[in-house]
């Protein structure tokens, strides 16, 4: 009878042994939960000011939980390295229409902080929107639109507005409707860039939609960028077939290779990749569904990171960060300050809601080194 105790009891403990644990600090900064005037916060970034304190700015939904719901942009300041964060301020009004959210903050190579988000004005018209501040966040421009070429309906997620060291600033977008045009959910991948600092934008020459290696279609949708050391872009995108797909650009984001299945493989929901400064390594954070990982088929858990020291020709095997089996978790901002990773993505449950609550995760330089030794 002792011996079947001890078992049942090893069996239960060997059950709940990740598959690699991280070791190093890891701690929770913020979390913002919804209420009942605002039922969800979501799809932020943070980025550093010049004199330390950290900015977010992220969507803070007042009519409802839906995509299409009012919202503005609030910001929160912390001027402790997150241990403590100043009450909101609103900083863009939704301006009629449906909502403003979808933030990426960026540091321009001039100094100044790039604020980028949707305006979604109807369900035929939502488009990114640039505002400049030259005050570390105090003040913003009067906002432009990026993509004044065609209306049409454009995703681009948080954070994902990138300049090149060549000083092009590149927004990875997806199409999916123009006005009086029917509703295309499988997505036209497609780049908006500017050789001005972000005065004008133009298309990119390639636009593509996603396909199977067996020619199916497949839905290509949220894309992001990562500029690699050899000067190619590396673009990655949520898909309907169990991975992330890959493209390359050797021209700046104007042309595009393929769009081919890689080893990321995830439910139909987003990954961020960016580059670690202090290693020169690539870190993704995503729902790794390869396996290895106990999770329920189409759910966006766990949440996971891996990292790959070859420009994302391979990655190592994931460590777990999320594993709540009725979590929901995803539009991760990556923002590295000091010795420090920053994570805001949505933390919701089947409770509250997936997209209604914001969290912010700090990563420390030893607990990610540790975890690249592995």
């Amino acid at each position: 009878m002792k011996i079947r105790i001890i078992l049942l009891i090893f069996l239960i403990i060997l059950s709940k042994q990740p598959a690699m644990a991280i070791s190093g600090d890891m701690e929770t900064v913020l979390v913002i939960e919804p209420g009942e005037e605002n039922p969800r916060n979501s799809e932020g970034d943070i980025i550093e000011l010049k004199d330390g304190r950290l900015c977010l700015i992220y969507t803070r939904f007042t009519g409802g939980s839906g995509d299409h719901a009012a919202a503005d942009l609030a910001m929160r300041i912390s001027g402790n390295e997150g241990k403590s964060w100043s009450n909101d301020r609103i900083v863009v009004l939704r301006p009629g229409g449906l909502n403003v959210m979808s933030v990426s903050l960026l540091r321009l190579a001039n100094g100044q902080i790039a604020l980028f988000y949707l305006r979604k004005t109807s369900r035929e018209d939502c488009r990114p929107i640039m505002c400049v501040s030259t005050d570390e966040a105090a003040t913003w421009s009067e906002p432009s639109v990026c993509i004044a070429d065609e209306i049409g309906y454009y995703v681009m997620n948080n954070d994902r507005a990138v300049q090149l060291r060549s000083g092009r600033l590149v927004l990875p977008v997806a199409w999916h409707q123009g006005p009086g045009q029917p509703r295309d959910t499988a997505g036209v991948i497609m780049c908006y860039l500017s050789d001005d600092n972000g005065r004008t934008f133009r298309r990119s020459k390639d636009s593509y939609k996603g396909y199977a290696p067996d020619g199916r279609r497949v839905t290509v949708q949220e894309p992001g960028i990562v500029e690699l050391n050899d000067g190619r872009l590396m673009m990655f995108m949520r898909t309907n077939a169990e991975s992330q797909y890959i493209s390359y650009s050797r021209d700046g984001g104007e042309t595009w290779s393929k769009a081919q299945p890689s080893a990321l493989i995830s439910p139909l929901s987003p990954a961020s990749i960016e580059r670690i400064p202090w290693s020169g390594d690539l870190l993704c954070v995503w729902n790794d569904h390869s396996g290895i990982h106990n999770y329920s088929k189409g759910r966006r858990t766990p949440l996971c990171l891996a990292i790959s020291n070859d420009e994302g020709e391979t990655w190592s095997k994931s460590v777990i960060i999320e594993d709540n089996p009725d979590g929901w978790y995803c539009y991760t901002a990556i923002t590295f300050v000091k010795n420090r990773a920053m994570l805001a993505y949505c933390a919701g449950d089947k409770k509250i809601g997936g997209l209604n609550r914001l969290k912010v995760l700090a990563l420390s330089q030893d607990c990610l080194t540790s975890f690249s030794l592995e």
